[in-house]
């Protein structure tokens, strides 16, 4: 028999609490090896999508859209536990991941999935229009906010192993709409992520065979510029990188570390090479375009190290989390950045930054000192990084895409692991359907800027979630020091998007600057006056409050950078995303909670009942 939803007056407990086991009929809960052992993995139906009372019929659907306000204002401040994520949530899937990852495999998995093309391709177009030679310094500066990232990453990652990665973390700290939001731009992510390195790998690959990038495109001249170059080769390498990622991970993670460390080797052979021939006058002037050009080189470059946060999502299948993740995370940013770093100026040493080749640059300076066949090895270099990065985001971006599912913001379908390969399989082919239909259609231009917004947009967000879960536990943070905290977060946030606009703004007087600046430190040193009430169990963040508080402030001058147009991208499909959930999302989380608070009230009647009779 079904179970009644509560009615819309009651007072409910807030916490978002997981959804049941996907149901056979009407909202009965089965255990997970009683539903794998009666239904097959290949299935397809209404039930598997839209299993809540909600979606049962067109009256029943009328009707949940007629309380949407309330439904809203519900689970506008519903947060999870970690007991949920990870016990109840990971039933959805019926299956289990195959825990078979080392911290060896996550250092590799970070070098496979961050080292792509970037650092080929930007680098050049970087030092050439906006920062010169201090394009080492927007290295640095882009590696040092990743790198803060990282900090917040690894220690959720430490505590909370699953694999919903920040969706899951910021569904605990900041609650269910923050985290639908959060899951609309992880998805986005993923989709453009990959498709822009589907349409790079095309570019890479003409390149060998021809200087005209756009050499095996098909030109539809019908099509809007931007989406009249279609890419069949990008939708080939997507589909194979996404087959191979569905067949296993202990398995992809070996060929990833192979080829990663011979791609490492070819890296180091660039960089001896760019000191052997560099000359010292070619560094100046160090600051052709001042400030300004470095932190805007500094945002473009922070794509070229996007991708680490998709490690951190493998946390469900490390064997021992608590040692392996800060090693592999850490260890493996920590490592990137000096590469980069290494590589940048390698290549302004090798050539003067005007005479830069804003196409090929690394290709171009090698047949400068008389080395033309390295410009095939960079190539294929930057080939074999693309596949990789391939390779780990398809993974990355699966298991964000089941966890979300298991918390019913998509249809549970997708959160089903299959019993013999321990993958998400689903998931897995929603991303890579979406992403071969971007890189078919959309240009490499058109799809970094949406990428680099949502990605600093979330790596903030995770900030301020360390900074909750260090200050803020419900029904233990005494009233005095919730209100100094919300007071020093206000200030904070608010002071970092004020150095954001002048930025953004181009003022560039120095009073505002200082004055931004004073609040932002003062707000910090206020939460750091602040008492604590969460210590962390195994690893934690150096210097909280400073480091997340410079995360924030941080990602959002870089998000500034960006400028207008990637802003109106990203508020354009955040606006789709909340119609989505105003009406499918929102009501589907809505009714998991009620479900499991009628199971626990039940449960609790029954515990009384029990403790009667003994009596």
């Amino acid at each position: 028999m079904g179970i009644q939803i509560p009615s819309e007056s009651q007072d409910f407990d807030s916490n978002l609490t997981a959804p049941l086991n996907p149901p056979t009929t009407g909202m009965d809960p089965l255990p997970p090896s009683a539903i794998a052992s009666g239904r097959s993995y290949w299935r397809f139906s209404k039930q598997d999508f839209y299993p809540e009372p909600t979606f049962q019929n067109l009256s029943t659907y009328v009707s949940a859209l007629s309380k949407t306000p309330y439904r809203v204002k519900d689970r506008l401040l519903g947060r999870s536990s970690e007991a949920e994520e990870l016990i109840e949530c990971k039933k959805q899937s019926e299956n289990e991941m195959k825990k078979c990852l080392t911290w060896w495999d996550l250092m590799w998995l970070g070098f496979g999935s961050v080292v792509g093309s970037g650092i080929f391709s930007i680098t050049g177009q970087e030092a050439h229009n906006d920062a010169g030679p201090a394009i080492v310094l927007s290295y640095a500066v882009s590696g040092l906010s990743a790198l803060l990232s990282v900090f917040c990453y690894t220690e959720f990652a430490v505590e909370i192993p699953i694999a919903g990665g920040s969706f899951s973390f910021l569904r605990i700290e900041l609650g269910d709409f923050v985290a639908f939001i959060a899951a609309g731009n992880i998805l986005l992510e993923g989709l453009v992520g990959a498709a822009g390195l589907g349409r790079s790998w095309t570019s890479y690959f003409a390149s060998i065979f021809s200087n005209n990038p756009d050499f095996l495109r098909i030109r539809v001249n019908s099509f809007a510029e931007g989406f009249n170059l279609l890419d069949p080769l990008a939708v080939v390498v997507l589909a194979v990188a996404n087959g191979i990622a569905m067949t296993g991970t202990k398995r992809t993670s070996i060929l990833n570390y192979v080829s990663s460390i011979l791609s490492a080797v070819v890296i180091v052979f660039v960089i001896v090479v760019g000191f052997v021939h560099g000359k010292a006058e070619n560094l100046g002037p160090f600051f052709p375009y001042g400030a300004e050009g470095v932190f805007t080189a500094a945002a473009v470059v922070y794509w070229s190290y996007t991708g680490f946060d998709m490690v951190a999502n493998m946390a469900e299948e490390v064997k021992n989390p608590s040692r392996d993740i800060p090693i592999g995370l850490v260890g493996s940013m920590s490592m990137i950045t000096v590469v980069y770093c290494l590589m940048s100026l390698a290549l302004v040493m090798m050539v003067k930054y005007t005479q830069i080749d804003v196409n090929a640059a690394y290709s171009v300076a090698f047949v400068g000192i008389g080395m033309k066949w390295a410009k095939y090895l960079v190539s294929i270099v930057a080939l074999k990084g693309m596949t990789t990065s391939l390779l780990v985001g398809s993974m990355g971006q699966a298991r964000y895409t089941t966890q979300i599912a298991r918390s019913h913001m998509i249809p549970p379908y997708f959160s089903l692991v299959h019993p013999k390969t321990g993958t998400p399989i689903y998931a897995t082919l929603l991303i890579t359907t979406g992403s071969c239909i971007l890189a078919f259609f959309s240009s490499l231009d058109v799809l970094s800027s949406v990428l680099s917004f949502s990605t600093l947009f979330i790596f903030m967000l995770m900030a301020v979630a360390l900074l909750v879960r260090r200050y803020y536990v419900k029904d233990f943070t005494p009233k005095c020091d919730t209100i100094k905290f919300v007071i020093s977060l206000f200030v904070i946030f608010g002071s970092s998007i004020g150095i954001m606009i002048l930025w953004s703004s181009n003022y560039r007087g120095w009073i505002g600057y200082v004055v931004t600046v004073v609040l932002w430190f003062l707000g910090t040193l206020g939460m750091a006056l602040t008492s604590k009430n969460r210590i962390p169990k195994v690893w934690g963040v150096p210097l909280v409050p400073w480091l997340p508080s410079l995360s924030i402030a941080m990602n959002l001058f870089l998000i500034g950078s960006l400028g207008i147009v990637a802003i109106w991208r990203f508020v354009i499909c955040s606006a789709v995303m909340l119609v989505y959930y105003v009406l499918a999302g929102v009501h589907a989380t809505y009714d998991m909670a009620r479900v499991v608070d009628e199971q626990a009230l039940k449960l609790e009647q029954g515990k009384g009942d029990s403790s009667a009779g003994t009596l």
